[in-house]
């Protein structure tokens, strides 16, 4: 009866905390014994858990596309990238042909502290054969993590040796890092990217100004693009740097929940400067409270596409077993009073998953002057008194289209059957000893290196082995971008995350235009006045 009961406890508790009442309404009532009647009459035997579940699931449906319910695996794997840490032995990795190949030994992490490098295959693990079994990355995850202090026994393959290497390697906490990449992009302007608003993000971001600001970096380029959110206090945290104190940074509201603000603390250290905030339709929530907050305050240029579009605050409220509901509670608005949600019919969360479809189809993905907005749409900035728009999502103050001439259909099918990844780490593995050589610097390999035609060679066998039709017109199309893709892959198994971005940029267009815009004064000046904007 514990587990008939569970749906009942998730009404009782959503009623006591609005009502301070410990007791089921009518409705839970009616629910409570809908369970009980199944169980003592059904035909067959029935997993009543299951059943709950699919009531709270269903019920959750039909309020909003974000209120869900969680369970327990659900709930470990929400909370991980946000807390910045798990236990384990500190690689990242790829699977590849059902090997798993070493990309990245984290420093100071416990795989480095015995000799694990980059490049390595873990064959056993615990003398269980990982290669060549068909083990999913999950299956090898939960092999390799586990409590601190615990050891893990890996036999490892290494290029040049003759045989296995044995290595115990002792668990340990190991941080997970929301900041993708850190660099100067000239002797003035600095490019963070950030992929997620986690427990140590402002930390982290922090320790990435002040060394960039070490270097000489007077503008910034903040890359929120793919950004889906994380812990509002975190964006708050953030948007400090750049705003003086006592600015608000966002509020929320809903029916049962009053205003609660969100105002800047302290002086920032990057209160001064240009600054460039690029986004895109994959940015959300977390960012979009950043990027709105930056541009209400006229503090800098808000570039790319219109963000997601999610703002609807969710309070988790956790159930005696261990789930979760992460319910609606509230609203998030902008300073000058912009709702960040766009706007969504209950229950047709299908239609909601489809906006970025529906965009494209309507043109707004592809040409600024294809957005329209009604002047029951339209904000004034809290300094410039320039327009912004309301309506869902943060509208940039400069568009930029997505790109769709140089992605064929012979690019996709590559990059969705693995060719494109599987190419670079063979290319590396192969050949790491002498390309650092030749080229022991990011600097070094983004000037001088060159995709050998050999690389070519082999992407069209394995096309083949993969049976992918190969399509020359279409390569032609694709050659110049594939190229450099083939080439921050190797720069990122040769260095790091941030070298990977450091030559992607320079074929990615919101960057691009980013970068022309903060190191244009008069471009940058005219923006934030309203002038030159090319969003209607």
């Amino acid at each position: 009866m514990n587990k008939i009961k569970s749906l009942a406890l998730v009404l009782l508790t959503v009623s006591s905390l609005s009502h301070a009442q410990p007791r089921l309404s009518p409705d839970g009532v009616k629910l409570d014994r809908t369970l009980q009647m199944i169980n003592g009459l059904y035909v067959d035997d029935v997993e009543t858990s299951r059943l709950t579940e699919t009531a709270i699931r269903s019920m959750l449906r039909e309020l909003d596309p974000h209120s869900s319910y969680l369970n327990r695996e659900e709930v470990k794997a929400m909370n991980e990238p946000l807390q910045g840490n798990f236990d384990g032995i500190g690689i990242s990795f790829n699977m590849l042909t059902d090997t798993l190949y070493v990309m990245e030994v984290i420093s100071g992490g416990p795989s480095q502290k015995v000799g694990i490098m980059p490049g390595d295959k873990i064959i056993y693990v615990n003398d269980s054969l990982i290669a060549g079994v068909k083990k999913n990355n999950q299956d090898v995850v939960s092999m390799l993590r586990g409590p601190k202090g615990t050891t893990v026994d890996v036999k490892v393959l290494r290029r040049g040796m003759p045989r296995l290497l044995e290595f115990r390697i002792v668990r340990d906490k190991i941080p997970i890092y929301s900041i993708d990449a850190k660099y100067m992009v000239d002797k003035s302007t600095g490019y963070i990217r950030l992929s997620r608003f986690g427990i140590s993000s402002s930390e982290e971001f922090l320790a990435a100004e002040k060394e960039l600001k070490a270097k000489g970096m007077k503008n910034l380029i903040l890359d929120l693009t793919g950004n889906g959110g994380g812990i509002l206090q975190t964006a708050s945290d953030i948007s400090d740097e750049f705003l003086g104190a006592g600015k608000l940074v966002v509020y929320t509201e809903g029916k049962n929940q009053p205003r609660y603000e969100l105002k800047t603390t302290s002086a920032g250290n990057l209160e001064q400067g240009n600054l460039v905030i690029l986004v895109d339709e994959g940015s959300a929530s977390a960012s979009e409270i950043v990027a709105g907050a930056i541009q209400d305050w006229d503090r800098g240029v808000v570039v790319g596409r219109r963000t997601f579009g999610k703002g609807l605050v969710q309070r988790q409220l956790p159930l005696p077993d261990g789930t979760m509901i992460r319910l609606t509670v509230a609203r998030y608005y902008t300073p000058t009073g912009r709702s960040i949600q766009k706007p969504y019919e209950e229950g047709n969360i299908e239609a909601y998953n489809r906006d970025f479809f529906d965009r494209m189809e309507h043109g707004e993905m592809l040409h600024a002057d294809s957005i329209r907005f009604p002047d029951s749409l339209k904000y004034t900035t809290l300094v410039n008194k320039r327009i912004v728009y309301g309506g869902g999502g943060i509208m940039p103050d400069y568009f930029v289209p997505i790109d769709t001439n140089s992605v064929t259909d012979l690019h996709r099918n590559l990059i969705a059957k693995g060719v494109i990844n599987k190419l670079t780490i063979a290319e590396v593995d192969n050949n790491r000893a002498r390309l650092l050589k030749s080229y022991p610097t990011v600097e070094r390999f983004k000037s001088s290196y060159q995709i050998p035609q050999s690389m070519i060679n082999r992407m069209q066998e394995m096309a083949k082995e993969e049976k992918v039709e190969w399509s020359d017109e279409q390569y032609q199309k694709s050659k110049e971008f594939m190229n450099i893709q083939l080439k921050a892959l190797m720069a990122r198994d040769l260095f790091d995350s941030s070298a990977y971005f450091v030559i992607i940029n320079d074929e990615n267009d919101i960057f691009k235009e980013g970068l022309r815009i903060i190191n244009n004064t008069k471009v940058y000046n005219d923006l934030l006045k309203g002038i030159g904007s090319n969003v209607n």
